[in-house]
C-alpha cells in the first residue's frame, strides 16, 4: 500500500487530527486517511470493501484449475528431501 508523509503540518491541522484520533479510537494514521477520503469524495466503508475482497476471492478460486497441481503427498516429499 503506498505511503504519504506530509511536511510542515500546521500545528492547528495536526492536534485537530490527533484530538479527533483519539476522540473516535483511531490512529493518528487512520484518522487521517478518512479526513482525506472525505475530503476527496472517496466512500471507504470497511463493509463494502470486505465484501468485494471476498467476491473477488470466491470469484478467482472458482476459477483455479487444481488439476495441474502435484499431490500434496509428492510436495512434502520433495521438501523433506531438500
Amino acid at each position: 500500500m503506498p505511503s504519504l508523509q506530509v511536511r510542515d503540518l500546521p500545528e492547528q491541522i495536526f492536534l485537530r487530527l490527533r484530538r479527533d484520533a483519539e476522540k473516535e479510537h483511531r490512529s493518528f494514521s487512520q484518522q487521517a486517511i478518512v479526513v482525506l477520503s472525505r475530503g476527496l469524495g472517496i466512500d471507504l466503508n470497511p463493509q463494502q470493501r470486505r465484501r468485494e475482497l471476498i467476491e473477488k476471492i470466491v470469484s478467482e478460486r472458482l476459477s483455479f484449475d487444481t488439476s495441474s497441481l502435484p499431490a500434496p503427498e509428492t510436495l512434502i516429499r520433495q521438501d523433506r528431501q531438500r
